[in-house]
């Protein structure tokens, strides 16, 4: 999971991004599933990921992460980006 702070001037472009991240993965195996999200209140901006293995995320991010390397984050985002690595429990 990571969750985003947009400047609101670049809130559109972000999403995007968030959306080319995740299209650059569904259809593989692995893949459970990918939103981008928004909250109500505080207008930050949610990516979750999910992955039927660890293996699987090894394997799937990097063609995410490559969908969007040239993205202007550093132009975009208000504050650095939280990334979560969640598990169950």
């Amino acid at each position: 999971m990571s969750i985003h702070t947009p400047h609101p001037e670049h809130r559109d472009a972000l999403v995007d991004s968030m959306h080319r991240f995740g299209a650059a993965m569904r259809g593989n195996d692995g893949l459970i599933g990918v939103h981008t999200l928004q909250d109500a209140t505080t207008g930050r901006l949610v990516g979750l990921a999910m992955f039927e293995s660890e293996e699987a995320a090894q394997r799937l991010l990097p063609l995410a992460r490559a969908a969007v390397e040239t993205d202007a984050f550093d132009v975009w985002e208000a504050q650095d980006i939280d990334g979560l690595k969640l598990f169950e429990v």
